[in-house]
């Protein structure tokens, strides 16, 4: 299947900027949309059309979409631990906005329906072993039920209206480009701690493990969803590998500062202690293979934060 024009929605945010300038490599054109809540517009590609605005704007959204012939929905209000408190906005946005792609959608030329989903669609995971897409769906956290409520409106609306749909469950990602949040992004946060002089703050004992994906490699994973064409249509996208915080922490310190040590204070409700990724789906349907290694990449991502630690 042949695609030319594609709506990626969050494209002036961490992983939909880095996605838009790989479509563009690919030769689609590009139009993005994004409130900029988080997102920037330095982020957006030269050649990507921009659109100032917001996936609950049903008739800005449904304008949008004419003549598109792909949708890379990677707008959301993402965050597992502020979730708890702003449930209402966060399924407003997360579930709302889906929806309103998924009306535009109708007697619409699009053909195929990327939805990047989250590994907080997940039970906890009792043993730090990589899971795989039949993993038990019991969230623990508004995020993920959203998560998981607008994974099942994609594959059940599209298939209704004829729509290729694929579904990608992004693990952990880090890189550059990431917006520094007080609870987005732990790389990042525990970066920035340190090269203000602050220890790293670590919620729980730290043995919680993650499996940490490049943002390279999650765009890689979308892409390849793009040419894929097969009746499977969810696929986790991470390493398969997973490394608890306190290593984390340690590697970090060690490599700014190695005279901070990490602090630890009371466990965040609703987070995951073990999330791992069984990637072998991917590999096999997909070809989709993670290149990108935490330990070697971390410096020009300390080096990126060290430029950006005197903005928000």
């Amino acid at each position: 299947m042949e695609f030319k024009k594609a709506l990626v929605t969050g494209g002036a945010g961490f992983i939909g900027s880095h996605l838009s300038y790989a479509l563009l490599n690919r030769g689609l054109e590009i139009t993005i949309v994004d409130n900029l809540s988080t997102g920037k517009r330095e982020n957006v590609p030269a050649g990507a059309r921009f659109i100032q605005g917001d996936i609950l704007d049903f008739n800005l959204i449904k304008e949008l979409i004419q003549g598109v012939d792909i949708v890379f929905h990677e707008a959301a209000r993402v965050s597992v631990r502020s979730s708890m408190k702003d449930f209402y906005q966060d399924a407003q946005n997360n579930i709302m906005g889906t929806l309103n792609l998924l009306h535009a959608c109708i007697k619409s030329k699009v053909k195929k329906f990327i939805y990047a989903s989250s590994m907080a669609v997940y039970a906890d995971s009792l043993e730090p072993m990589p899971i795989k897409e039949t993993y038990s769906t019991e969230p623990l956290s508004p995020y993920g039920i959203a998560k998981l409520a607008s994974e099942k409106y994609c594959l059940t609306i599209t298939k209704e209206l004829g729509i290729e749909c694929v579904v990608l469950r992004y693990f952990n990602t880090y890189g550059i480009g990431q917006t520094f949040t007080p609870y987005v992004g732990v790389i990042t946060i525990f970066i920035r701690q340190l090269l203000a002089g602050e220890s790293p703050t670590i919620f729980g004992t730290g043995e919680q493990r993650r499996d940490f994906v490049h943002v390279a490699d999650v765009v890689d994973a979308t892409v390849k969803a793009m040419d894929y064409s097969g009746p499977r249509k969810i696929f986790n996208v991470g390493t398969g590998i997973g490394i608890s915080v306190k290593e984390l922490s340690s590697l970090l310190c060690s490599k700014i500062n190695p005279s901070i040590q990490s602090s630890y204070t009371a466990e965040h409700p609703g987070e995951i202690k073990n999330s791992i990724a069984d990637i072998s789906k991917a590999k096999k349907l997909m070809h989709y293979t993670p290149k990108g290694k935490l330990e070697q990449l971390i410096g020009e991502i300390i080096t990126w934060n060290s430029s950006k630690k005197s903005t928000p």
